[in-house]
């Protein structure tokens, strides 16, 4: 195995050892990016040339014999719409091209205070605005098990498509300060990572306290590692019927209740639940979202904010003609959408009912959690679709987040793990491989949900960790990455 396809709790375990140095890990995490780039499309900024200075001063200054921070020397990508003091951020997009802060954000400062490497800022949907990251002023990002395919967007829903592990914590566990601002209410930092007990690292470290966030919430500090044993024998676990009607793919539905049987297999208790206002998830999460994102980018107006154009005769003219020309299609879809939602004489029929869906949405799962101590579902209801396939179709890329936009209107935790593969099949006279949808579906991942009560994220990590302790989905790469 390539030290870059390592988690970073096993890179540590090997620094310590003197087996590797500091060096080594940077030159393997640079050679896999030069590798798959060109194929993936992945990064904004790359940041090759810090990175090996710095992990050559770390060589040069750090005594393994002694203990030091877990995450020192260890590589992280940073996405675009994250803060980073003099480190473009670029939210991808054209109004932000050459946008470099004096501050860090929060997390960013967290990070770095434990000895974190930042190797650059990744790509993704403009303003977070998307499904899929194909709506990025700098091209697509490519699923790195397909090329064809979309990788997906959020943290998710990209877990799920991509294979790996995505924890969003609860509303209030990470600071949001130095995050670019989509949608206020719904906006949350999360985790992407090799596996369970790696997120759980990471939220040790982000899922703080801090004075300079208004929804900061202060709890006492939890080691998120230190009971993660596999055990989860009497626990009880809700599954939603209705994450399991029309619409669901085959193939996710049967990887996913395999391992719901496994859950039971390991000593958990299935329980049946309801959920009855999931159907209303995406409308609300999408009217919600876009009123919100019509306030936060009218900031952007040429003067606070982002580049201007230079040919304009008047105020309004150089607002219209530089929200033009910065913004992309989706993310002006979206603008138009929530400033009809919030103009006179529509608020309260849409934004104000609007949140009234949303607090019924909540009181689902706080009726669900009186009973369970988790929730089992699918991530997303569909395999990675193809490029450009919904594209033209927003309504349609936007049901492929039905089951992780409740979780958001609730603000509770939740984490995607791998839990398989869609098949092989072949048609009996093609002999291509397909699946009911008719697309290739060979070798797409598939993302197993888990949802928590509020600031219960050690209950989501410890279901998770049970499952992948007993599974090897985690294990899983890419051809493209492991030749």
């Amino acid at each position: 195995m390539e030290l870059c396809d390592r988690p970073a709790l096993g890179l540590n375990s090997l620094l310590k050892k003197g087996e590797i140095t500091f060096f080594d890990i940077t030159e393997s995490i640079l050679k896999r990016i030069e590798s798959v780039e060109q194929k993936t499309n992945a990064y904004i900024t790359l940041l090759e040339e810090k990175i090996f200075k710095k992990a050559e001063e770390l060589d040069k200054k750090v005594n393994r014999k002694t203990e030091f921070p877990v995450l020192t020397g260890i590589p992280i990508a940073v996405k675009d719409n994250i803060c980073t003091k003099g480190i473009r951020t670029t939210c991808a997009s054209k109004a932000l091209k050459d946008f470099i802060l004096p501050y860090d954000a929060t997390v960013i400062k967290y990070l770095k205070a434990t000895g974190a490497v930042i190797t650059g800022k990744t790509n993704m949907d403009e303003f977070a605005m998307g499904s899929s990251n194909e709506n990025s002023y700098y091209g697509p990002v490519l699923n790195p098990w397909n090329s064809e395919y979309v990788p997906g967007g959020s943290v998710r829903q990209p877990a799920s498509f991509c294979g790996v592990v995505g924890l969003k914590p609860t509303y209030g566990r990470v600071s949001r300060y130095g995050l670019v601002a989509f949608a206020s209410s719904l906006d949350q930092i999360g985790i992407l990572t090799e596996d369970t007990k790696d997120a759980a690292l990471l939220l040790n470290i982000i899922g703080r306290h801090d004075r300079f966030d208004s929804t900061s919430v202060e709890m006492d500090t939890i080691d998120y590692i230190s009971e993660l044993n596999g055990d989860i024998r009497g626990i009880n676990l809700g599954v939603p019927e209705e994450y399991f009607k029309s619409g669901i793919d085959t193939e996710v539905e049967t990887r996913v209740r395999a391992a719901i049987e496994k859950f039971e297999n390991l000593g958990a208790k299935i329980v049946e639940v309801n959920l009855p206002h999931t159907e209303y998830g995406v409308a609300i999460y999408q009217l919600i979202s876009a009123s919100e994102a019509s306030s936060n980018l009218a900031r952007y107006d040429g003067v606070r904010y982002g580049g201007r154009v230079g040919d304009y005769e008047n105020l309004s003219d150089m607002y219209r003609y530089t929200r033009s020309d910065g913004f992309g299609m989706e993310v002006k879809r979206r603008i138009m959408f929530g400033t009809y939602a919030l103009s006179r004489g529509y608020y309260d029929e849409y934004y104000l009912r609007a949140q009234k869906v949303r607090n019924l949405i909540k009181r689902d799962f706080d009726e669900v959690f009186k009973s369970v101590s988790a929730v089992v579902t699918p991530t997303s209801p569909v395999l990675p679709f193809k490029l450009g396939e919904k594209i033209e179709d927003p309504l349609s890329m936007y049901l492929a987040d039905i089951y992780t936009v409740s979780v958001n209107l609730a603000g509770i935790p939740a984490i995607s793990i791998p839990c398989g593969f869609s098949s092989n099949a072949q048609h009996p006279i093609t002999g291509l491989s397909y699946d009911p949808y008719g697309r290739s579906a060979d070798n797409l991942p598939v993302g197993l949900q888990i949802i928590g009560k509020p600031f219960d994220e050690f209950t989501v990590l410890r279901v998770a960790y049970a499952y992948e302790s007993n599974t090897e989905w985690h294990t899983k790469r890419p051809q493209e990455t492991v030749q």
